[in-house]
Formats: C-alpha cells, structure tokens, sequence
C-alpha cells in the first residue's frame, strides 16, 4: 500500500496507528533476528506516539502528512535519546544529546521512528558485511547480501518491517541496496537535504534519501526532509516543488540519454543490460525520446572517489580518539598509547583501510599528486554531465553492474567490492540527484535496478519519468513474495 491507501484506511479507522506500528514490530520480531536489518528497535517510544496519533485523530485534530506511519532510520542520523551507532564498536554506547534535521522534520510529519537499521560501519563499504554487529541479509534470498552501506534500509523495506527508511548515499548506498533488494531508493541533489546530524563520511559526497516500496512513497519523504537548514551551510535555500503534483505529468517528447559508457563496462551482467535497455525501449513506448550520449570521464569516477573519499574520511574519523567520547581503550600508559589502542579496537579493518589510504593521500608530497588531481578528474566528470544535460532532460543507465552477490563472496577481495559501485559514484561526484527503480529479475528471481539520473535540482523532473515507468513496467505486481520462510 501506499501512504495515501494508509492515510485513507487510518482517517477510516479501518486501522489504528497503534495496530499499524505494533504490527511491524511484530513482523520485525518474527523476521530480523535472521534478517538483522535492525541493530535498535524503538518498540516503547513508537506505541506511545502511536497512541498519541490516535487520540489526536479521534479528537478530529488535522494530523500531519506521514501521522502514524512507522519509517526506519540509518543508523548514522543522530536520534534524540536514541542509540546511534554507525554500527561501530567505537560508538557502540553513543546515544545523542540531539536529533538530525531530518529525522526532526519526520517526526514534525507525524512518522514513527520504528527504528534504527544496520549498515556498513561508518557507511564504508557495499554490502552491509563490514558492521560490528553482523552482516545482514537480503529478503529475497538470505544468501546474498542486501548492499550497502544503506543495506539494513532497504532490507527493512523490502521485508516490510516498515512502510519506508531514510539511508545515506556516499557513492550509491542508497541505490545500490536498492537495487540489490527490489525498493525504490533515491539521492537528492548535494545541497537539498540537510547533512545536519548526519555522522559524516565524506562530506562534499554524503547525501540523505528515502527508499520507499513505490515512487510516490519516496516522493513524500523527500518532501518532507528537503529544504534550507540554517545548521547546515551546504544546504541551498531554494523552493521545493510539490513532487506530487508532477507524478502524473506525461513523459512524451522528454529526451532520455542512454550512457553508452555504461553498457560497454565488461563487468556488466548480460540480464542486466537486457533489462535496462528493455526499460528504455518501455520509456521511448510512452513517448519519451531515446537518445545515445557519451561521458568520456564516467569509468573514472571510482578511481577519483577512493581518493576523494578516504582523504574527508581520514579527517571526518580524526575525532574519534577516545577522549570526548565513544570507545576508550584502558589500561593505557599515554595519551598516544590511548587514541592509539581505542582507534585500533574501536574501528573495523574497511574503516582502518581507508584512513589509511586518506591519510597517505593528504600527506606532504603526494596531496599534488593524488588528492588534488582527483578534485581536478571531479570536475571534468561534471563537465561531461552538464554537456549531456544541453542534449537530454534524464540520464539513463544500470544501477549495478550484476545483481545481488553472495554473502562473504568479496568480503576478502576489496576491488570487487569496490568495482559494484562503479555506475552510482559519477552522480555522487557531480552532485546531481539520482534514483533506483526495480525492472526486472534476473533467472534467480533476483531484482535488477534501474538508474535514472536528472540535472542538479531536477528532482521533479526526476520523480515524473520514475513514477510513468513504475505504473507501466508493473514490476511490483509480478515480483516474488517477501514473506519468506527460513
């Protein structure tokens, strides 16, 4: 169901709020003590909102838009009172003395925080297997991983442990889990969502989003988190459209761009790229034009960002020494043997790497030669989309080069795991907005994703051809069930 068919059985009183939350934390009990898409469970705060919700609706009061309807949150967005973990040992206790801006503005919306879901620790990695607390699993087969780093978000959605999530996208964590599980999950434009409250990995990359069941689910949210914030200066105080109201508009005569960059990569799977340009040829049926176009720098995009990336993480990290908070090591004989020996215990060894590979690419002498040229490589990726965009309205291209793999299959092998990002880091790079739409399955009964980029700020735009490709594809309707049996 979608927020408006909850809206309507909830303003009915065919349902209360209260049975809505308590059934999904009874759906959470059953299935994530297998699925571990969860690492907190908000079981008493959200029945006690629940039950607020309902005597406010019983009362006739106006309620909010998402009122009652229960999301899950990344466990990297701080939430007041609240365990926020990054699923790190070293954070393990944290609980914030705040709440993030967008959690803030879901909670003035009336959702129910229900939760907060697993990821890669620190958001470093692309299958939810480097957590502190256990890898989770993908819903539609417990022997693939679900993606990451948003894997927990989306496997909590697609198991339907809640009716949506919020995840961080740093170079594809939220579309590649997307894809990997079968949701919608979307990157707004760098600048649209406030970062404020957001555990940081690289900060001129990390961007909040929604995954959703459906387009016009993902819609809401976005509406409800994007905006100006004067905590966070990287946010851009422009009107947000009513997304909604664009869902409808027909896609004839926009121009949509294939990447032939992307459908040239080896490492593409052949029922991906037949289900991609199958999606394409459903588009051109609704009206929209296809057309070929080239960005030279795509490819290179990886081998920018795992420059660009470490170098913010290596210094966004330096504050987790052991002393103002988080993981302490005891025992110690000096302040350096402290940080030392709570950076050694506390971090991961993907988080470890790359500190490692940021701090060697900062460092006197190589700056010039790595980190500054891969600045200059970013800006050349950005120029090649702005020239597609003179040419095309939306881009179009794979979400991931294969679809889900198997758990502890790239665990040992950093490159592949890297390589499955490959076609979501170059949005990431030039800040533009971008969105994973389910498309087809592969002879696994595994979901292939779909990638739609627009131009900076063109989430509208973006929205529209996604929702006229979701109602025609029909691929909800003919996916396999979720309620699985273990």
């Amino acid at each position: 169901m979608t927020f408006a068919d909850l809206r309507q059985k909830l303003s009915s009183g065919e349902v209360s709020s209260k049975e809505l939350v308590q059934e999904k934390i009874n759906r959470i009990n059953e299935l994530d003590p297998t699925l571990n898409s969860f690492l907190t469970v908000n079981t008493k705060k959200a029945l006690e909102q629940a039950e607020k919700i309902d005597i406010q609706r019983a009362s006739g009061n106006n309620l909010p838009p998402l009122a009652g309807i229960p999301i899950a949150i990344k466990d990297n967005l701080c939430t007041k009172g609240l365990k926020t973990t990054c699923a790190s040992n070293i954070l393990s206790n944290f609980v914030p003395p705040y709440e993030s801006t967008v959690t803030e503005r879901l909670l003035k919306s009336g959702a129910v925080i229900i939760g907060k879901t697993n990821m890669d620790e620190f958001a470093m990695g692309s299958s939810t297997e480097t957590s502190a607390f256990g890898p989770t699993l993908n819903p539609w087969n417990i022997s693939k991983v679900p993606g990451g780093s948003s894997g927990g978000s989306a496997a909590s959605v697609a198991a339907g442990l809640c009716f949506g999530s919020l995840g961080s996208d740093t170079g594809g964590s939220i579309r590649q889990p997307a894809s990997f599980c079968g949701v919608v999950g979307l990157k707004p434009t760098y600048g649209r969502v406030s970062r404020w409250g957001l555990i940081a990995f690289a900060s001129s990359l990390d961007q909040v989003g929604p995954f959703a069941n459906n387009v016009s689910d993902a819609a809401e949210i976005l509406q409800v988190i994007s905006g100006k914030d004067d905590k966070d200066s990287t946010t851009v105080d422009i009107r947000v459209p009513n997304y909604l109201e664009s869902l409808s508009k027909s896609i004839k005569g926009l121009k949509i761009g294939l990447i032939d960059n992307c459908f040239q990569h080896e490492g593409l799977s052949s029922e991906v790229k037949e289900s991609v340009l199958g999606s394409a040829s459903l588009l051109e049926n609704l009206g929209a034009e296809i057309i070929n176009v080239s960005c030279p720098r795509f490819n290179d995009g990886i081998a920018t960002y795992y420059v660009i990336a470490p170098s913010e993480a290596s210094a966004n990290l330096a504050r987790y020494d052991g002393v103002k908070y988080g993981f302490r090591s005891k025992d110690s004989q000096s302040l350096i043997e402290m940080t030392s020996r709570s950076r050694a215990l506390g971090f991961g060894s993907e988080v470890k790497r790359r500190i490692l590979i940021g701090t060697y690419a900062l460092s006197a002498g190589y700056v010039d030669a790595y980190y500054k040229k891969a600045q200059q490589v970013r800006t050349l990726i950005r120029n090649d989309f702005d020239n597609a965009f003179k040419k095309v309205d939306i881009l179009l291209a794979p979400t991931s080069p294969t679809t889900a793999f198997g758990s502890g299959e790239n665990v040992d092998n950093p490159m592949a795991m890297y390589l499955s990002d490959l076609l979501t880091i170059p949005a990431n790079l030039a800040g533009l907005p971008a969105i994973n739409l389910p498309c087809g399955f592969d002879k696994n009964g595994l979901p292939i994703g779909l990638q739609l980029i627009a131009n900076v700020f063109d989430e509208e735009r973006l929205l529209q051809v996604a929702n006229q490709f979701e109602n025609t594809a029909d691929v909800f309707k003919n996916r396999p069930k979720t309620d699985f049996t273990f």
